[in-house]
């Protein structure tokens, strides 16, 4: 089994990780910041990675910035921002060809280090702050991102059941931020937050691909360093949330297709010992198009559109999302509800235990097969503060037996129903 070979250096104001892999021709970047998810900051924070694509001290317009990239042989760069457990993260990447296939003496890899240092560290500025004409496209773009959120129902009534759910927790706060907010953002506003963030929020630096040949650590010198002298703000511990009462939310908007989600309280997160068996009930239950979920909702009674769940590892929260008919509700909820009770009882075989193993482990592999993937699966162990190879999580799966699987059925509890329905009385009753 290929295991991943990362090196981490402690540098000066963040960490340095350098994964060699002969896997990829080409070189991948990728700069994580993560700072305790608030009210007061998620938008701009949400802001911050359309402004800084747009323009750098050295090539100040979106022209210039492209026309860089292109000279780095057709080099990519992205950014954009997720939430982990109670945490925000804004991640920025680039990939950019290897020196090694390519028959020039440009220094490639060496010039690529230098923009992405670039766009993190040294943006557009005007008078002591962002350009206010690109700060405000910037939040018509952003505005016009969460509008859409709107439109696609399934991460609509996502987001609403979690708004529910998690309201006095940090997780409930909306990743792409409030439309609200934008208004009172000014370019100095957003550029006060930025000198902040960029240089007090934990940073992870992450270089994956063939560099036998090359000293990276030598061409990265002090590029990167930062000089902050206080530690990174951490985010406060949430205690997991016992749950007294079931939220029952019937929300109606003009829909032919209600929406109908619930979510779980799982009690297990990425570093516990029983997470491995947390993968392989969900992959039992809704994880894959052989699951019960999928099956028993979709196929045998033909009652979604779609039937599928999903778990939140660093909260230690499960998802299950479905799309009805909006006067199946009732039906569907009591089939859903019934697959939950199933695995409980450990109503299923040892044929579908292997085969959710499998399905993982394959899963997994193609992961690793993506170089941003490999980073993801490093990032989330360093998220987690812990350390699990690639062989040790493939033996964690293979050990999970039935009682581990029921042991975990029993350990997760429903917090909350949503459902999005339509209106003028096809609502269920």
């Amino acid at each position: 089994m290929l295991e991943i070979q990362e090196r981490t250096i402690e540098k000066k104001g963040y960490t340095l990780h350098i994964v060699n892999s002969k896997k990829f021709k080409t070189v991948h970047l990728t700069a994580k910041f993560r700072a305790p998810l608030n009210r007061q900051d998620v938008t701009k924070r949400a802001l911050l990675p359309f402004v800084l694509q747009q323009g750098t001290e050295r090539y100040p317009t979106a022209n210039a910035f492209r026309q860089a990239l292109d000279q780095l042989y057709g080099a990519v760069m992205s950014m954009d921002g997720t939430k982990k457990g109670e945490e925000h993260i804004l991640t920025a990447r680039m990939t950019v060809a290897n020196q090694a296939y390519l028959t020039t003496t440009q220094n490639i890899l060496s010039e690529a280090l230098a923009f992405f240092r670039e766009v993190l560290f040294h943006p557009k500025v005007v008078n002591g702050s962002f350009d206010p004409k690109i700060v405000e496209r910037e939040k018509q773009t952003l505005r016009q991102k969460i509008a859409a959120i709107v439109d696609d129902k399934m991460h609509y009534a996502n987001i609403r059941m979690i708004d529910e759910m998690c309201q006095d927790e940090p997780y409930h706060l909306h990743v792409h931020g409030y439309p609200e907010d934008l208004t009172e953002i000014t370019a100095k506003d957003l550029f006060n937050y930025y000198q902040s963030s960029i240089q007090t929020d934990d940073m992870e630096l992450y270089l994956l691909g063939d560099f036998e040949t090359i000293d990276i650590e030598a061409l990265i010198g002090q590029q990167f360093d930062r000089d902050n002298t206080t530690e990174p703000v951490k985010s406060i511990a949430v205690s997991d949330k016992t749950i007294d009462q079931e939220k029952e939310i019937v929300e109606q908007q003009e829909v032919q297709q209600g929406k109908l989600h619930f979510g779980y309280r799982t009690y297990t997160k990425f570093a516990d010992q029983d997470y491995p068996a947390l993968q392989v009930f969900n992959a039992i239950f809704g994880g894959f198009p052989s699951s019960k979920l999928f099956i028993n909702v979709r196929e045998k009674n033909s009652l979604a559109y779609y039937a599928a769940s999903r778990f939140e590892s660093h909260k230690g929260l499960l998802f299950v999302f479905s799309g009805i008919a909006p006067a199946d509700f009732d039906q569907a909820k009591t089939i859903i509800l019934q697959q939950m009770d199933a695995m409980r009882a450990g109503d299923f075989t040892e044929a579908e235990l292997a085969e959710a193993k499998k399905l993982i482990i394959n899963q997994y592999k193609e992961t690793l097969d993506d170089p941003f993937g490999m980073i993801e699966v490093l990032y989330n162990q360093r998220v987690a503060q812990t350390q699990r190879t690639v062989a040790e999580f493939i033996e964690a799966i293979d050990r999970v037996d039935h009682q581990a699987v029921v042991k975990m059925a029993n350990k997760i509890k429903l917090d909350t129903t949503y459902f999005l329905t339509a209106k003028e009385g096809q609502a269920h009753a």
